[in-house]
């Protein structure tokens, strides 16, 4: 115990958000890539995986309550402790005769505690640390965020494409989603040692109390007193200069890349008769959840540089071209099916690439549009935005997949595009230089 009180934030902070991107990358890939090798229509599993991300568009209406009740040490430590458990329910589930009902509700459970261990560790992060130390620790933060993502999308799928190879489909899925929720209890019982106590008790009495003075007004109804903070935030969100082509641009940005990421993997997964490439389990881990994420990194990593030197302005239009364009390239895999691992491989890492760069630009602008009065949480009403407008095209995109084919409905997302360019055209593009 004092050798983990010795490495201080280093003993937490990477395996927070570690954790952190597990159940998130559970619900929003590994269920997709699961459905699809239980014999889901792209119909019924773009439908069903998209209504879970409705967790994280609702997120900001019960992120007050979880300020005020309990810590967000005992939120983390309760929530990952919930998720381990949601995907052990998956596991145990998947293999009886209810088992799409059964593993969808342990889905949607997952997604819900998901969500709130987001709001519990953002929030840990921030009053568990100072300033300094937030700044110190920022990147190995977004790091091991990003390898846990790697590790979900990639090493998981790939552990459930090799076992599909000894076992059949779903108890290889019971297999690896059992691992997965054994790491996160094994998270939870390692969070109970390292994260430190009292640091949030030490902020309120520093004045940062999560309740604001006025909740003390005995006249308020103690019901009330948690969602009085979100309501003069949506007073704070909707009264901001432009905000009708701001909450276009925050919804409709994502158009096109909503359902094409819907369906990337089924597309690669669905054998040549379906239109798909027809690749195994394994191969997609290694293709879109490794070299993809590399990829997305990449592109991140760049457009951030980019803006740093440049300002966003300047870039706007290239990076906007950047998450567009390189769609295109599954137009190609879809009408010629490639079975050339390398053809696939580069095309999947342009697209990536592609959207690492442009989205660099989404998100710059909604850290801008945030700041001012209440910016934090007005930022998380604009990150719920986002989801909204990953959660509604993503419903439609199995339908359009199974009614046009696959070559047909990536060409309807080049259509999409143009959402993409209206209503970037209709906001006004910062003059700042630093991010």
């Amino acid at each position: 115990m004092k050798k983990i009180k010795k490495l201080g934030p280093l003993s937490w902070v990477s395996s927070l958000y570690f954790a952190e991107a597990l159940p998130y990358m559970a619900v929003m890939a590994l269920s997709t890539v699961m459905y699809t090798n239980m014999g889901l229509s792209n119909t019924e599993l773009a439908l069903y995986t998209s209504w879970l991300y409705l967790p994280w568009v609702i997120k900001p209406v019960w992120s007050p309550v979880v300020d005020a009740l309990k810590t967000k040490r005992w939120w983390i430590l309760v929530m990952q402790v919930v998720v381990g458990a949601s995907l052990a329910g998956v596991a145990l589930t998947l293999q009886t005769e209810m088992w799409l009902k059964m593993t969808l509700a342990f889905f949607w459970l997952m997604a819900f505690s998901s969500a709130t261990h987001d709001i519990a560790a953002d929030g840990f992060y921030i009053l568990g640390l100072n300033e300094k130390e937030q700044a110190l620790y920022v990147g190995l933060r977004s790091t091991f965020y990003r390898i846990g993502t790697i590790f979900c999308q990639g090493g998981l799928v790939f552990l459930a494409g090799k076992l599909q190879k000894h076992y059949p489909i779903d108890m290889a899925w019971s297999i690896t989603l059992g691992v997965m929720g054994a790491i996160m209890v094994g998270l939870a019982l390692w969070h109970k040692l390292a994260l430190p106590k009292g640091k949030e008790k030490a902020k309120a009495e520093e004045g940062e109390s999560v309740m604001p003075t006025w909740a003390e007004d005995k006249e308020l109804c103690w019901i009330l007193k948690p969602f009085m903070p979100f309501v003069e935030t949506l007073v704070a969100f909707f009264t901001k200069k432009n905000i009708g082509p701001a909450l276009l641009f925050m919804i409709l940005f994502r158009f096109p890349e909503a359902q094409l990421a819907k369906m990337a993997q089924p597309f690669m997964l669905r054998n040549t008769e379906e239109g798909g490439l027809g690749l195994s389990t394994e191969t997609v881990g290694i293709t879109y959840g490794t070299l993809g994420v590399i990829a997305l990194l990449g592109g991140g990593i760049l457009g951030g540089w980019l803006v740093s030197k440049h300002g966003l302005k300047r870039w706007w239009w290239p990076m906007i071209a950047a998450i567009s364009l390189p769609d295109a390239v599954y137009i190609y895999l879809a009408m010629a099916q490639p079975t050339s691992l390398a053809i696939i491989n580069g095309c999947v890492a342009i697209e990536q690439f592609g959207y690492g760069l442009g989205f660099t630009a989404y998100m710059l602008f909604l850290v801008y549009f945030a700041k001012g009065e209440k910016s934090t949480s007005v930022f998380s009403i604009c990150t719920a935005l986002q989801a909204l407008g990953m959660m509604i095209p993503g419903m439609m995109a199995g339908y359009l997949a199974d009614q046009w084919g696959f070559a047909n409905f990536f060409w309807w997302v080049m259509v999409c595009c143009l959402v993409t360019v209206l209503v970037s055209a209709l906001v006004k593009v910062p003059e700042e230089r630093k991010t």
